[in-house]
Formats: structure tokens, C-alpha cells, sequence
């Protein structure tokens, strides 16, 4: 692809996310909310109109839980202390990974650690509605998590702690949030590794690239070697099935791996595949986004060529 293409393609990325800083929630009720989630994913747009759509479900999911302007969602005390009926303990993980998308797709990553930290509230509220994890937890966290069995409010809640301990890496190690963290990843793995088509895979690639301390880019290869099909790289066993079908196991590997080992020719090669792939039905909105990201990584690629 033309370089200039490529430069003008991450332009406009960039000033989109700039453009839609003003962008307003469109107004839904709860069930239209959840009218935009299959396969364990939004299917908003990727898009101003997704990025309204994202904000006008994450107001749906508030309103259905009875939250309002006056709960500061970015105190956890808070969060935890704020009453919730059992029955809506999914809805609060959705809460969770709708905030975990909006930072992760549409807000520029100088201006959405409030958001994650929002997200990782709510995923530690969810944990917390379960009274066997309360209680555990006031002993040993890692206890509590050996028993949870709530899939997504594990994911949720490490996804977004994850993203907002790599704005303070070695503040997040020293208060043992890579401990939590680590317990939440190795409860994951023994419950469901094709969850998001090899999520925890990813998290734990990603994870083990950019530790602070004690990072160890073969235990990255390792997990990531579950979600790709690169044989120069990667064995066949432990593959997840369909993991190609979400472009965004790629570009980690290619992110997270590829480009720290300073593997250029490959990254180029697997971040055009992405580039050149159908979106398909099952993950548009994620693959459309995948799509723009892999365009933004080849231009840091390109320049090692």
C-alpha cells in the first residue's frame, strides 16, 4: 500500500477521535441497548453514529440500574457501595465492557483512564454482588477469584484494570495490581479460553510484553501463539477455533510481539492480511476497528522497512 495512503488513513483516525470528543448519546430504552450485543460483543457501528450509540447504551444500562449524575462511577468505595438487585448483576457487567470499549475504540488514549477506571468499578461491583466473593475477598483476593465463576465479570473488570495500569506501570506492580490482576487472568484460563475468541489469551500476551518488571516476551509468544496461525512462529496445538475470524488477535500479536522483537517483514505481512480481510458477520464493529488499527501500526511498520 502507498505510504502516503497509509499516513492520510491514520490523519483521519486521528481526526476523528478528535471530532468526536462533542459526539451525543443516542437515547434508547434498555432493550434496544441490549438489541446491540451478540457473540459476547457490541455490534455498533464503527463510526460518530457507533460512537452515539455506545454512549446512549452505556445511559441505558445506568438508567436500568438506577444510576445518576450524582455517583462518582471513578471511586470504587463508591461503586461498591451503591445498591444493586442481583438480577441486574449482567447488566452491570455489560456496564463494565461498554465502558472498556468506548476508551479502547473511540476516546484518545490522553483522555480515557477515566473511563476505564469507570469500567473496572463496575467490574468489581459485579464480582462484589456475589456475597462467597465478598466475603473471601476481606481475607485474600486471589481466594475470592479461585472461586467466581462469572466469565465476564472476571474479563471486565482485568481488562479495564489492565488498561489503566499501563498509564502507571510501575506504580500499578508496586500497589499489586499485576498480582490481582495475574490471580484474575489464571482464573480465566481455567474457565473459558475461547471467550472473545481467545481473549484471555490476548490479555496475557499483552500482559507479559508490557510488564515493567519481569516482562518475558516468550511466555507473550506463548499465549499469543493460541489466537494466530503463524507456524514460523507457533505450534498447532492449543489453537482456539476460529480465532482468525477476530482480526484483533493479529494485531496483538503483531503489536505485542512482532514489533518489540523487531520482526518488520512479518508485521507488514500480517497487518496487510487484516487490512485486506472481509469484516464478516460475527464481529463487525471489533474487525471494522481492528481494520483502522492494523492501518495506524503498518505506518509505524513501514518506516523499519
Amino acid at each position: 500500500m502507498n505510504k502516503l495512503l497509509v499516513v492520510g488513513l491514520c490523519l483521519l483516525l486521528l481526526v476523528g477521535v478528535v471530532a468526536t470528543a462533542q459526539v451525543k448519546p443516542v437515547s434508547m430504552d434498555l432493550d434496544t441497548a441490549l438489541s446491540y450485543y451478540q457473540n459476547d460483543a457490541f455490534t455498533i457501528e464503527y463510526s460518530d453514529t457507533g460512537q452515539a450509540q455506545l454512549l446512549g447504551i452505556i445511559d441505558a444500562f445506568k438508567a436500568a440500574l438506577g444510576v445518576t449524575a450524582a455517583l462518582d462511577e471513578k471511586n470504587e468505595d463508591k461503586v461498591g457501595a451503591f445498591a444493586i438487585d442481583i438480577s441486574l448483576k449482567d447488566i452491570v457487567n455489560k456496564l463494565s465492557q461498554a465502558y472498556y470499549t468506548l476508551g479502547n475504540v473511540f476516546v484518545d488514549p490522553s483522555k480515557n483512564e477515566d473511563i476505564y477506571l469507570k469500567g473496572k468499578n463496575w467490574g468489581l461491583k459485579s464480582l462484589r454482588m456475589n456475597p462467597k466473593f465478598a466475603e473471601l475477598e476481606k481475607k485474600r483476593f486471589d481466594s475470592a477469584v479461585a472461586t467466581e465463576t462469572d466469565i465476564a465479570a472476571l474479563y471486565w473488570t482485568n481488562s479495564n484494570w489492565l488498561r489503566v495500569a499501563q498509564k502507571h506501570p510501575l506504580k500499578a506492580v508496586m500497589a499489586g495490581v499485576t498480582k490481582r490482576t495475574g490471580a484474575i487472568m489464571n482464573r480465566l484460563l481455567e474457565l473459558d479460553t475461547s471467550y472473545l475468541s481467545g481473549g484471555i489469551y490476548r490479555s496475557y500476551g499483552a500482559y507479559y510484553s508490557g510488564l515493567p518488571i519481569g516482562k518475558d516476551m516468550n511466555k507473550a509468544l506463548s499465549y499469543l501463539c493460541h489466537v494466530v496461525d503463524e507456524p514460523n512462529y507457533c505450534t498447532d496445538k492449543g489453537k482456539v477455533p476460529g480465532a482468525n475470524e477476530y482480526f484483533e488477535n493479529r494485531t496483538f500479536f503483531v503489536e505485542f510481539y512482532l514489533m518489540p522483537k523487531k520482526q518488520w517483514k512479518d508485521a507488514a505481512r500480517i497487518l496487510q492480511s487484516v487490512i485486506n480481510a472481509p469484516i464478516g458477520d460475527k464481529f463487525p464493529f471489533m474487525n471494522a476497528y481492528s481494520q483502522v488499527h492494523a492501518q495506524k501500526l503498518l505506518a509505524e511498520v513501514q518506516k523499519h522497512l
